[in-house]
């Protein structure tokens, strides 16, 4: 058994389950998911046996816990170090945490009326004043962080790291929605969109059964 087991809900409507996993999965560092479909009997009892917050993502390292996504990540770039999850620079490092702490605590808007859903396609939807002001404002932030930071590779601060993680189930919203995407975005989307535990995540989601009908929004 692996030395990591990560706690995760369905893959189909987990963002914040997604963003660790695909961290771990991306770095190849071994960990085991275990997974717990959320809002069906029993969920909440089950899922306060892994995390104290009842809520996941959870990591289990021994006798260590950690629950939060960001906090997560935190860990494994302590725990991995060699894996070099934040960039190396202390400039582009201060941006890559500033704008991940962006995503895990704001744009409201697009939580509330894109909701997370891997196999839905609702094109037009959710455009409210709000949302498409945060859609916007995530643009800039991708063409900032690869106009200063992304030289290197493919990704907002070249390689792949945590500030690519927290933005990954952005661009699967973005899938869903039909954001239209252009230039540099258009270009970092493709790049998440072709990463093996991406697609990997997002076949799992397409091959699930469970149906969440409050992130089934536009049905």
């Amino acid at each position: 058994m692996a030395a990591l087991s990560l706690i995760i809900g369905n893959k189909n409507y987990s963002s914040w389950s997604m963003r660790p996993w695909l961290v771990l999965r991306q770095a190849g560092i071994p960990f085991e998911a275990v997974r717990i479909p959320l809002y069906v009997p029993g969920s909440e009892i089950e899922l306060t046996k892994w995390s104290p917050s009842g809520k996941v993502p959870a990591l289990h390292d021994g006798d260590i816990r950690v629950w939060d996504s960001l906090a997560i990540c935190e860990y494994l770039h302590e725990r991995f170090p060699e894996q070099g999850l934040w960039p190396a620079d202390a400039v582009a490092r201060a941006v890559a945490r500033s704008v991940s702490a962006e995503m895990h605590s704001g744009f409201t808007g697009l939580r509330e009326n894109m909701v997370m859903n891997i196999r839905g396609r609702y094109p037009g939807k959710g455009r409210t004043p709000e949302c498409l002001a945060d859609i916007e404002r995530i643009l800039a932030i991708w063409t900032d962080c690869r106009t200063r930071f992304g030289q290197g590779g493919d990704f907002l601060f070249g390689g792949f790291g945590i500030a690519d993680a927290m933005f990954a189930p952005v661009v699967l919203r973005f899938q869903t929605y039909g954001v239209a995407l252009a230039g540099a975005a258009r270009d970092y989307a493709d790049a998440i969109l072709a990463l093996p535990a991406l697609q990997a995540w997002v076949a799992d989601a397409e091959a699930e059964a469970e149906r969440i009908e409050k992130f089934d929004l536009y049905e």
